[in-house]
C-alpha cells in the first residue's frame, strides 16, 4: 500500500534539528493550523458564529486558540501575562470579527508559535514555570505539551461544529 500523499506532519521528517519535545509540539501545532484551514475557512461569517446545540462557536475556539497559545507561550518564557492579554482573554466570545481578521490572527499566532518554541529549545524542560494570578507551579515541558494538547482539544470541537453548521462528504475518511 501506498503511504498517502500528505501525511501528518509528524510522519513528514521535519523539524529533526530540534529536541523531541519542540518538533512534537511544533507539529501538533502545525496539523492544527492545517486542520482549521481545511475545515473552518470555508465557513460564511454567519456559520463561524453558529452555535448549533448551543455549544461554544466555531470562531470562539479560533480565536481561543490563537491567544491562549499566546499565552500559555508567555508563562513558558518565564513571564506573567500583559495588559493586553488580560483584556483579550475577557473577549474571546467576540462575534463581531470578519472571517479574514480571525484567521490573520490564528495565522499569526501559529507563525509567533513557531518562533517562540523553536527559541525554547535549548531550556531545559524541568524549568519551574508559574502558571495565572496564583502562580500555579509547573515545568517548562509541561506547559509546552500542554499547548499542544489545549490546541488540539480545541481545534477538535471547532472542526465538529464546522462539520454540524456545514455537513457533507469529506472525501478523505476522517
Amino acid at each position: 500500500m501506498a503511504p498517502p500523499q500528505n501525511p501528518e506532519p509528524w510522519l513528514r521528517g521535519t523539524l529533526g534539528e530540534l529536541p523531541v519535545i519542540h518538533r512534537a509540539v511544533l507539529h501538533a501545532l502545525e496539523l492544527a493550523r492545517e486542520d482549521l484551514s481545511r475545515w473552518c475557512e470555508p465557513l460564511s461569517a454567519e456559520e463561524l458564529n453558529e452555535r448549533p446545540g448551543g455549544v461554544a462557536p466555531v470562531a470562539f475556539h479560533i480565536r481561543h486558540i490563537a491567544r491562549s497559545i499566546d499565552r500559555l507561550l508567555t508563562y513558558a518564557e518565564g513571564r506573567q501575562l500583559n495588559e493586553q492579554q488580560m483584556t483579550e482573554l475577557g473577549s474571546e466570545m467576540n462575534q463581531d470579527d470578519q472571517p479574514e481578521d480571525l484567521f490573520r490572527e490564528a495565522r499569526a499566532a501559529f507563525a509567533s508559535a513557531a518562533r517562540r518554541i523553536r527559541a525554547l529549545a535549548g531550556e531545559d524542560l524541568e524549568a519551574r514555570r508559574t502558571v495565572g494570578r496564583q502562580g500555579l507551579p509547573t515545568r517548562l515541558g509541561a506547559l509546552l505539551v500542554h499547548v499542544a494538547d489545549h490546541t488540539q482539544r480545541h481545534v477538535g470541537q471547532a472542526v465538529t461544529t464546522a462539520k454540524m453548521v456545514r455537513p457533507g462528504p469529506t472525501g478523505d475518511g476522517r
